[in-house]
C-alpha cells in the first residue's frame, strides 16, 4: 500500500479504550499541528461492566463520552466483525439510543470485513465486485445476503432460548456457554448492521488482506495495512476451524445455515416435553436418567454446531495495522488462528509485524487468538523472567515500551478447569510480564476507561 504523500503528519496519538465489559470500544485520536482526527474501532458488548456509578443506558452514556472525546465528529469507524460484543452498541430503535448518538458523529467512512458486503451473493469467495459473469441486481444481491445473515441469527436465538430450557442436572456449564454464545451471535434486532451499512457519508468499504483501507487521504502522514480476513480465493483455510474441520466457513455454506434456520422456526421445537404423560408426575429413575442423557445430547449438538458459528465470524474479523510516526500499531478484532496463519505467510507482513509498538489483544485474551508464532515475533516484548523468578516486575508508565491493551471480563466465557478460561491466564501472564498491559479489568469504578498518549514527534 503506498504511503500519503503529504507534509501533514500527526505530532501525538491518544489511544483510549472504554469500559464496556466483556466487549471492545476504542478510539485513537490522531493529533495534527491544527486539527484531529479521530477513528472508532468497535462498540458491543454481552456483559456490562459492574460497579459503575451510571444513570440510565450505559452504552448511550459511553456513546456520550465518545461523542465528547471525538468533538462531535468521527473520522471513520471500524466494525471488525459482527458479533454483539463488538457491534450492539451501534444499535438504535426509533431513531434513538446509542447507534444513533454515534452516526449523528457523521463518519466519512466505515470499515468492515468483505463477508458483510450487501452486493456478495450467498456463495460468495470475493468482495462483490470483483465478481466476473453476469450481474445480478444489487437488490436481489441485499435480499439474498440478509437472508443468509438473518438464518444464522435465527438459529442462535433458538439456541439462547433452548438453553433456558435445558433443566437436567449437570448441565449449568453447557448451559451456560450455550447462553453466552447463542446471545453473542443472534442479534435478532439487527439495527446495528443496518446503522453501520448506511452511517458513512461516503460508500463504506468492506476490506480484506492487502486492500486499500480508505483511510488513505483521511488520515494524513498514517499507513494503514489491512491484513485480514482473506478472501476465499486467497485461501480457504478460513473456511474450517484448525481443531475440527465439522463445518465450512459460514457465507460459503448458506444452505447449511438455511436448515438450521428451518429448525429454529419450527414452533416448541426444542420444549415440547420430553415425557408429556409424565410432566404431573413425579418420573421414573430410568426414565429420569434417559431425560437427562438426552438434554445433555441435545445440548452438546446445539454447542457444536453454534461453537462452529461462533469461530467462523471471529475468522472474518478484520486486521489492521496502522503505521504512525516510527510506531506500529495492531488492532486484530477477534482475529483467529487461520486469519493470523494467512497474513503470516505472506511476504514481509511478519518482518512488519515484529517491530510491533502497540498491540490490542485478541479476542479479550482466549487462548487461539494470539498465536505463539504472533506473539513470539514480537521483537519489543520485554524479556520473559527467570525461570526461578515470581513474575514480578517494575511497573512502567502507560504508553512506554510495548504496550498491549486488554479488553474483557472475568467469568463470562470458558472454564478455568478445562483451560479455555477468558482471558486465560497463561496469556496474561506473558502481558504482565513482558509487556505494559492496559487492563480494561483495573478501571475504577469512577472511570468508564483508560488511556494513554503515543509521542509521535
Amino acid at each position: 500500500m503506498a504511503k500519503t504523500k503529504t507534509q501533514a503528519k500527526p505530532r501525538s496519538l491518544t489511544l483510549r479504550s472504554y469500559d464496556v465489559g466483556f466487549g471492545d470500544c476504542f478510539l485513537l485520536s490522531f493529533h495534527y499541528a491544527s486539527f484531529d482526527r479521530h477513528v472508532l474501532i468497535d462498540f458491543g458488548s454481552t456483559r456490562l461492566p459492574t460497579g459503575k456509578a451510571v444513570k440510565g443506558n450505559y452504552m448511550e452514556y459511553i456513546a456520550r463520552c465518545i461523542h465528547r472525546d471525538c468533538g462531535g465528529k468521527l473520522t471513520a469507524v471500524v466494525a471488525t466483525h459482527r458479533h454483539k460484543d463488538h457491534i450492539s452498541g451501534f444499535a438504535m430503535k426509533d431513531g434513538k439510543g446509542s447507534g444513533a448518538i454515534i452516526a449523528a458523529l457523521q463518519p466519512d467512512v466505515v470499515l468492515q470485513p468483505w463477508t458483510e458486503d450487501p452486493n456478495a451473493p450467498r456463495n460468495a469467495k470475493v468482495p462483490s465486485k470483483t465478481l466476473p459473469g453476469k450481474k445480478v441486481p444489487v437488490a436481489t444481491l441485499m435480499a439474498m445476503h440478509l437472508d443468509a445473515l438473518e438464518d444464522m441469527n435465527r438459529y442462535a436465538g433458538f439456541v439462547l432460548d433452548a438453553s433456558k430450557k435445558l433443566t437436567a442436572p449437570g448441565l449449568k456449564s453447557l448451559r451456560d456457554q450455550l447462553e453466552f454464545l447463542g446471545d453473542d451471535n443472534e442479534l435478532a434486532n439487527r439495527s446495528a448492521i443496518t446503522n453501520l451499512m448506511t452511517m458513512g457519508s461516503s460508500p463504506a468499504r468492506y476490506l480484506y488482506f492487502g486492500a486499500k483501507s480508505g483511510l488513505e487521504t483521511l488520515l494524513p502522514g498514517v499507513t494503514t495495512y489491512v491484513l485480514g480476513p482473506p478472501t476465499l480465493k486467497q485461501t480457504d483455510t478460513i473456511t474450517k476451524q484448525r481443531s475440527t474441520d465439522e463445518d465450512e466457513f459460514w457465507l460459503a455454506r448458506a444452505d447449511f445455515w438455511k436448515k438450521r434456520a428451518a429448525v429454529a422456526a419450527r414452533p416448541g421445537v426444542a420444549f415440547e416435553p420430553l415425557f408429556r404423560n409424565q410432566q404431573e408426575h413425579r418420573i421414573p429413575l430410568d426414565a429420569r436418567w434417559y431425560r437427562n442423557r438426552a438434554q445433555h445430547e441435545q445440548a452438546e449438538t446445539m454447542l457444536s454446531i453454534v461453537r462452529s458459528l461462533d469461530a467462523q465470524m471471529n475468522n472474518t474479523s478484520l486486521i489492521l495495522l496502522f503505521e504512525v510516526g516510527g510506531k506500529l500499531l495492531l488492532f486484530p478484532g477477534d482475529a483467529q488462528y487461520e486469519n493470523w496463519m494467512y497474513a503470516l505467510d505472506q511476504e514481509g507482513v511478519a518482518e512488519k509485524l515484529r517491530q510491533v509498538d502497540f498491540y490490542k489483544v485478541g479476542h479479550h485474551g482466549s487462548r487461539n487468538a494470539t498465536p505463539k508464532r504472533l506473539w513470539d515475533g514480537f521483537e519489543k516484548r520485554y524479556p520473559p523472567p527467570p525461570a526461578d523468578d515470581d513474575g514480578e516486575h517494575a511497573p512502567h508508565a502507560h504508553g512506554e515500551g510495548f504496550v498491549t491493551l486488554l479488553s474483557t471480563k472475568d467469568h463470562v466465557h470458558g472454564r478455568a478447569s478445562a483451560d479455555t478460561e477468558v482471558p486465560r491466564q497463561t496469556l496474561v501472564d506473558a502481558l504482565e510480564t513482558q509487556s505494559t498491559l492496559v487492563d480494561t479489568r483495573t478501571t475504577k469504578d469512577n472511570e468508564i476507561g483508560q488511556c494513554c498518549t503515543l509521542d509521535l514527534s
